[in-house]
C-alpha cells in the first residue's frame, strides 16, 4: 500500500507543523484564513477611521486659528481701544496718574498745597500692668459709633484689644507703644480725611481714670485728620484721599508730595497701534495655518488634512471678502488707506507711521473703520462667529465626524465578532481534520506493518 507516502506529499508539506498527530499546523492555517477574510473590511474601516481623524484634527487646527483671530478682532470692536488716554506729570515726585476711557485731552497747571492725612491721638504714659479705670468708651467716626466696655482691671493693652475687636468699629485702630516713659495708647483713623476723623468720650458712669484717658484721646494734637488740597488751573479742589478722582473726567491723581507741576492728558495712540498690530499678527498667523492645512507637496505627495475642504475654503473666502471691501461712508474707507497693506503671499503689513497719523488726525474715523456697524472688525467677528460659535459650522461638522467615528467603531466591533465566530468554526473544522488524518496515518502504518509480516512468513 502507498498510504504512508501521503506524509511527504506536496500538499502535506504546506501543512507541516505539529498538529495532534497528522502534522497539520491548525493554528497557522486558521490565522491565515481569518486574516484573508478580514483584510478587505478591516482596510476599509481603518482607512475611513484615519481619514476621519485627520479631518477632525484639521478642523480643530482651523478652529484654533479662527479663535485666535477672533480674539484680536474683538479688541477692535471695543470703544475703549480707540478712547485710550495717558496722563503724565512733569514732576513725577508729586505723584502718579491713571486714566479711564472717558478722559479728555488737555493740559493743566497742578498745585498741591496739602496732602490728606489720617487722624492720630495719643494717651499719656501708663505702667504696662496698671489698670486704667472702668466704664464705657464711645468712639465715633462721622455718623457711626461703637461703645467699648472696659473692666476695672483692664490695662492699656486690654483697652486696645477691646477697641480693635469691637463689633461695629467705625474705622479706628488701637496700638500700644511701649516707650521710655511707659506704655501709651495710640488711636489711628483707618482712612485719611477730615470726614474720617474720630472723637472719643467716656460714659457718665465711667471711673475718673477712664474719663481722663478719654479726655486725653479726644484732645486735638499735631496729627489731625486733613483733606488733600490742590488746584487745577487755579480751581480749588479738596479730597479726603490722596487718590483724587472726579476732579478731571477719567483721570485719577495719586498724590505723594507737595508742589506744582504740569498735568498733560493726551490720547494714547501707541496703545491703539499696538492693538491693531496684534490683529495684523493674528491674521498673518491665521494665513500660515491655512497654508499648512491646505498644503500639497508634489515631491512626497503629502497633502494637508484640509486640502480642498469645503469648510476651510468657505472660511477663507468669507474672511477675504470682508477685508477686500471698503467701509461705505467712512472718510478713510479702506485698510490700505490706514496703512494696512495685503502682501503677495496673502499676509498683511502695517505702516505704523500712516496709522499713527490717521489716529492723530481723526480717531473717530479710525474707530468707525473697525468698530462701526459696517466696520471691518464688526463684520469679521460676525463671519468668524458663524464658524466658531457653539452652533457654528465647525461644531456641527465635528459632531458629524465624531458620529462617523462612532459608526466605524461599531463596524469594527461587529467585524471582530464575526471573525471570532469564523475563527472558532475553522478551528473546529481543522482540528477534526487533523484528528482524521492522524487516524488514517495510524491505520496506514498498521496495515503496512501487517502486510510486511505476512510477506515475511510466506517466504520459504
Amino acid at each position: 500500500m502507498t498510504i504512508t507516502s501521503a506524509t511527504s506529499s506536496p500538499g502535506q508539506s504546506i501543512l507541516s507543523s505539529a498538529g495532534i498527530g497528522s502534522g497539520l499546523d491548525v493554528k497557522s492555517i486558521v490565522a491565515a484564513l481569518v486574516g484573508a477574510q478580514k483584510a478587505g473590511p478591516q482596510t476599509r474601516i481603518s482607512n475611513a477611521t484615519n481619514q476621519t481623524n485627520s479631518l477632525l484634527g484639521g478642523l480643530s487646527s482651523l478652529n484654533t486659528a479662527l479663535t485666535a483671530l477672533q480674539a484680536s478682532v474683538a479688541a477692535l470692536t471695543s470703544a475703549s481701544t480707540f478712547n485710550s488716554y495717558t496722563a503724565t506729570l512733569a514732576d513725577t515726585s508729586i505723584g502718579t496718574t491713571t486714566t479711564l476711557s472717558n478722559a479728555k485731552a488737555g493740559s493743566y497747571a497742578l498745585s498741591v498745597t496739602q496732602l490728606a492725612t489720617a487722624q492720630q491721638r495719643t494717651s499719656g504714659a501708663y505702667s504696662s500692668t496698671a489698670a486704667v479705670g472702668s466704664g464705657t468708651l464711645d468712639i465715633t467716626v462721622g455718623s457711626q459709633s461703637v461703645s467699648v466696655n472696659v473692666s476695672s482691671t483692664a490695662t492699656l493693652s486690654d483697652v486696645a484689644s477691646a477697641i480693635n475687636s469691637a463689633s461695629g468699629n467705625p474705622g479706628v485702630t488701637a496700638t500700644v507703644v511701649n516707650g521710655t516713659n511707659g506704655s501709651q495708647l495710640l488711636l489711628s483713623s483707618n482712612k485719611t480725611g477730615v470726614a474720617n476723623g474720630f472723637s472719643i468720650t467716656a460714659s457718665s458712669s465711667s471711673s475718673s481714670g477712664l474719663s481722663s484717658l478719654a479726655s486725653t484721646l479726644n484732645t486735638a494734637g499735631s496729627n489731625e485728620a486733613k483733606d488733600a488740597l490742590l488746584s487745577l488751573n487755579g480751581i480749588s479742589v479738596d479730597s479726603a484721599s490722596n487718590s483724587v478722582s472726579g476732579a478731571l473726567d477719567g483721570v485719577t491723581l495719586n498724590l505723594t508730595a507737595l508742589g506744582s507741576t504740569q498735568l498733560t492728558v493726551k490720547q494714547d495712540t501707541a496703545s491703539t497701534v499696538s492693538t491693531i498690530q496684534a490683529f495684523v499678527s493674528a491674521y498673518n498667523s491665521y494665513v500660515g495655518s491655512i497654508g499648512t492645512l491646505s498644503s500639497y507637496n508634489p515631491t512626497t505627495q503629502a497633502a494637508g488634512p484640509l486640502l480642498g475642504d469645503a469648510t476651510l475654503n468657505s472660511a477663507v473666502n468669507q474672511i477675504s471678502g470682508v477685508l477686500s471691501k471698503g467701509v461705505p461712508g467712512n472718510s478713510i474707507g479702506s485698510l490700505a488707506s490706514l496703512g494696512i497693506i495685503r502682501q503677495a503671499d496673502g499676509t498683511l503689513a502695517l505702516n505704523s507711521t500712516t496709522l499713527t497719523a490717521a489716529l492723530s488726525a481723526n480717531p473717530a474715523a479710525v474707530q468707525d473703520l473697525f468698530a462701526g456697524s459696517n466696520g471691518y472688525a464688526t463684520n469679521l467677528n460676525s463671519v468668524i462667529d458663524g464658524f466658531t460659535a457653539s452652533t457654528g459650522i465647525l461644531t456641527t461638522r465635528e459632531q458629524s465626524l465624531n458620529g462617523r467615528l462612532t459608526q466605524l467603531s461599531s463596524q469594527q466591533s461587529a467585524l471582530d465578532a464575526r471573525m471570532a465566530v469564523y475563527q472558532q468554526q475553522l478551528q473546529t473544522e481543522y482540528t477534526n481534520l487533523d484528528r482524521l488524518m492522524s487516524s488514517l496515518n495510524n491505520t496506514s502504518s498498521f496495515l503496512t506493518t501487517s502486510l510486511a509480516q505476512l510477506t515475511n512468513t510466506s517466504k520459504p
